[in-house]
Parts: structure tokens; C-alpha cells; sequence
């Protein structure tokens, strides 16, 4: 076991003299962290896939008669909401739509910022400035706003949700690609393929692509907390999903006159939103540690 002493120096700012110091232990404490991501990650992919069959009640069917019944009295798990609903199965069917408007909306956003940032990287020119110029304007207006613009113009659902998201939010793809892809281009493999005459586009995602394949892995776990975050908040303004279904949002925004009298309406949701979003930036840790180990160093 490799070991380092800590000097007289190090003790006075906090440890003992001749105390140890392990870089197993760091190690352990890594793989720890992308076993509990792992784990957590499962537990609502299992959630999100199943969540009909998990579900006790009916997410829209209240009872009136059961309204702000506190947690685990009278069959329900997490308590009921103001029109007696079950905030268990609620929960579940937001993390459905929650799930799949941010999974799609990110994949959305990984072929359109990784396509675009390989033909930047890999055809200099006007098609780099064309591309560049419109990340800069996107870039100078906040997210949220013309996603809210967007929303109040086209209208609420799904489709216009996922739409929005995978249109407006894949610039940091575009980003890291390029500027890895920029950076693959010079090296030593890629420049022998170019003499032996391979066509650019075989270069692009036979060569440049795995390159940059660890990099979207990690933007991939950390856009995709973001995007959920954003679903939420837009739902929660009412301008997400449609009144009535029963996302995390929607939920936030119904607690919030309840707060007081029902807090595990407001706890419910609110704790949702938090290890969803915690535990795919676990993921995204756990990934780029994984990279790490296997090859150069990349900070998401």
C-alpha cells in the first residue's frame, strides 16, 4: 500500500504528526461514489420503466374524503395531495415525463451539437464562422427566457417541449466537440489517414469521434440534470406541461398554498427534482472518473 507521511507542517493545519495518509483510500472512496450512482441511477430507470405496475393508485383519481392524508395513513405511501390524490403514483408518472422529455430532448441535443461541431472542426472556412457566429448570438440570450418565448408562442405539450429543449440547448456540445475535434485533428493518426487518402467524413466518425466519445458521455449525465431542471421549472410557471398532468412542476406549483398545512406536498416533489438531478451528476463523476483512469484527463 503506497503511503505518504504528512510533515510537522500538515499536522499544524489540522492532522497529527506522523498520521498516514492512503491513496487507496481515495480510490475506494471513487468507487464508492460510482457504485451509488450506479445504484441510484437503477432505481429510477427501474422507476421511470415500470412505474405503471408501481403505481398504488390512480395519479388523476381523487378522493376528497382523503385530502392532505399525511404519509403512510390509510394506504398512502407519500401522503395525498388537496383533492386527495395520490402523491406516490403522481410522482412516479412525473418522473416518466420527466425522464423521457429530458432524455429525448438530450439526445435531440447530442447529434445536433456533436454533427455540427465535427464539420466545424473538420471543414475550416465559412462553414466554421457560419457556426461560430450563431453560437455567440444564441449564447448572449439567457436560456430560460427564449425557452419561455418559445413555449408561449408555440404553445404547451410534449412535442413542443422536447422541441424547444433539443433546439436551444445544444451549444455545449457544439463547444466541447469542436474544440476537441479541433485538437484530434492534428494528431499523428488522423494526419496519416488524410496522406492515405481517407475521405473526410470517414476521418470525422471513424477517427475524430471515438475521440471525443468519453467527453459527450460525461455531458451527456450533466446536460441531462440540467435539462430536468428545466423541465421542472417550466412546468412549474405553468408553461411546460398541460394543466393537469401530474409532472414535478405541476406538483411544486400546486403545494405552494399548501405549504403550511401539507408540507409533504411541497417535500415530495421538491425531493424528486434533487436526487434525480444529484444522482445523474454522480453519474457524470462516476463517468468522467472511469475516463480518467483509462486515458487522458477531461473535465466536463
Amino acid at each position: 500500500m503506497t503511503e505518504v507521511k504528512i510533515s510537522r507542517t500538515a499536522g499544524l493545519l489540522g492532522g497529527s504528526e506522523g498520521r498516514t495518509f492512503s491513496w487507496d483510500k481515495i480510490r475506494q472512496v471513487a468507487n464508492v461514489e460510482i457504485v451509488i450512482a450506479g445504484t441510484l441511477f437503477t432505481i429510477i430507470a427501474v422507476i421511470a420503466i415500470f412505474g405503471q405496475f408501481l403505481q398504488t393508485h390512480d395519479p388523476m383519481q381523487g378522493d376528497l374524503l382523503k385530502r392532505f392524508t399525511p404519509p403512510g395513513q390509510e394506504g398512502y405511501f407519500m401522503g395525498s395531495d388537496h383533492l386527495g390524490r395520490d402523491l406516490w403514483s403522481r410522482m412516479v408518472d412525473g418522473l416518466q415525463w420527466s425522464m423521457a422529455c429530458a432524455m429525448t430532448a438530450n439526445v435531440l441535443n447530442l447529434l445536433i451539437g456533436s454533427t455540427l461541431g465535427l464539420l466545424a472542426a473538420e471543414k475550416p472556412g465559412w462553414l466554421r464562422i457560419i457556426v461560430n457566429q450563431f453560437v455567440y448570438t444564441l449564447q448572449s440570450f439567457p436560456g430560460l427566457v427564449i425557452l419561455i418565448c418559445v413555449v408561449v408562442v408555440v404553445g404547451q405539450g410534449f412535442i413542443t417541449l422536447v422541441l424547444t429543449l433539443g433546439l436551444l440547448s445544444w451549444v455545449v456540445y457544439m463547444r466541447v466537440v469542436y474544440a476537441e475535434a479541433s485538437s484530434l485533428s492534428q494528431r499523428e493518426y488522423v494526419q496519416a489517414a488524410r496522406l492515405a487518402g481517407v475521405s473526410r467524413w470517414a476521418i470525422m466518425f471513424g477517427h475524430v469521434l471515438p475521440g471525443v466519445r468519453a467527453s459527450l458521455f460525461v455531458i451527456f449525465a450533466f446536460h441531462f440534470a440540467g435539462l430536468l431542471i428545466a423541465e421542472s421549472a417550466l412546468s412549474f410557471l405553468g408553461l411546460g406541461a398541460p394543466l393537469g398532468v401530474p409532472t414535478w412542476g405541476n406538483m411544486l406549483a400546486e403545494s405552494r398554498q399548501y405549504m403550511i398545512r401539507a408540507p409533504w406536498m411541497l417535500v415530495v416533489p421538491a425531493g424528486a427534482i434533487v436526487t434525480a438531478v444529484v444522482t445523474m451528476n454522480l453519474v457524470g463523476d462516476g463517468i468522467a472518473s472511469l475516463a480518467r483512469k483509462k486515458g487522458p484527463s477531461i473535465d466536463a
